[in-house]
């Protein structure tokens, strides 16, 4: 069993450096190719952090496991909104630009709904993954056009400001070697949050709970790991975009992406029914967390440490309920 725990540790000092590597990366690319920090942040790190709820829900599908395949992409977002960016906005308010209340988070909420509606029969088709899946090829080009025409209408105080965050995190002229950061930070993330689900999930298995509390707590909380990562770096970096961009990127390609292809390769099923197995209620709060966050950050733009503490007493209050149930 000690083995497990020390297996623990090395996945946290991966994810660490992970993730350094990873937001430093991907600031100096958004700046090398006119890109703003908060779209790259939106694709290519929350796709980066999201790999491993997509390699974990891929095999659970091939597996048929069902609820851990489900169970992991909504207790993750959740896990993102009310303890990532609650823990984020506790260390350091986070702050971006209108675009996340008014475009950004609206999106997002308009995918869980979307999910949530094509789950009300028990069962995701592979016709309903092929439209998620061809859903988030949609986003990201969606984003990189409006990144280019937004990125022309930037003013020069606003550059300049971009420009003080870039040297407050290390600017980085060569191209390879902001590609060789990206890459190996995601590989960073990638192994760390496994290395940790495997050992998390051994121990766990010794208490004997369920399949989905599984899939909702462990699980999810350990294919959040990147996440939460890369946003309490980008968050104390001052890289506020990166951090919230990374954060509803995540939620957003984890239902397109994860569930998307996990049910291409398999139709999922939902045990028991989707009401009567108590799915709905976890499928709410997911929703919940969403426009909680939306009504916080709708009047300034920013999630205070006092919006943290309460995303933060969400997430302890969810696990709350679900631990009687395990």
């Amino acid at each position: 069993m000690w083995i497990q725990y020390i297996l623990l540790i090395v996945g946290f000092v991966l994810l660490y450096y992970g993730a350094e590597w990873l937001v430093k990366g991907s600031s100096n690319l958004a700046r090398s190719l006119g890109i703003t920090p908060l779209v790259i942040g939106l694709t290519v790190v929350a796709f980066g952090t999201s790999a491993p709820e997509l390699v974990v829900s891929f095999v659970a599908s091939i597996q048929n496991k069902s609820m851990i395949a489900v169970g992991n992409v909504i207790g993750s977002n959740i896990c993102n909104i009310a303890l990532v960016l609650g823990m984020a906005a506790f260390l350091m308010p986070i702050t971006s630009n209108k675009s996340v209340v008014k475009r950004d988070i609206p999106i997002m909420l308009a995918i869980s709904v979307f999910l949530l509606l094509i789950s009300l029969n028990s069962m995701i088709s592979r016709l309903e993954g092929i439209v998620l899946f061809a859903g988030v090829i949609l986003y990201t080009i969606y984003n990189y056009r409006v990144s280019k025409k937004e990125s022309a209408l930037v003013s020069e105080v606003e550059t300049s400001d971009a420009e003080a965050e870039l040297n407050d995190i290390g600017l980085i002229e060569s191209r390879p070697k902001q590609l060789f950061l990206i890459f190996f930070g995601i590989a960073g993330v990638v192994i760390g949050a496994q290395v940790l689900i495997d050992a998390a999930t051994i121990v766990m298995r010794e208490f004997g709970v369920s399949e989905k509390f599984i899939g909702l707590t462990i699980v999810a909380f350990g294919t959040s790991l990147p996440e939460l990562a890369t946003s309490v770096v980008a968050a104390l970096k001052k890289e506020m975009d990166i951090s919230i961009g990374n954060l509803i990127g995540s939620n957003v390609f984890n239902i397109l992406s994860v569930i998307g292809a996990a049910s291409i390769v398999r139709p999922i099923p939902i045990p028991g029914g989707f009401i009567e197995s108590g799915l709905v209620i976890d499928y709410g709060v997911m929703l919940s967390i969403c426009i909680l966050t939306w009504l916080m950050m709708r009047t300034n733009y920013t999630v205070s440490r006092r919006s943290g503490f309460v995303l933060l007493c969400c997430y302890v209050g969810y696990l709350a309920y679900l631990i009687p149930n395990a």
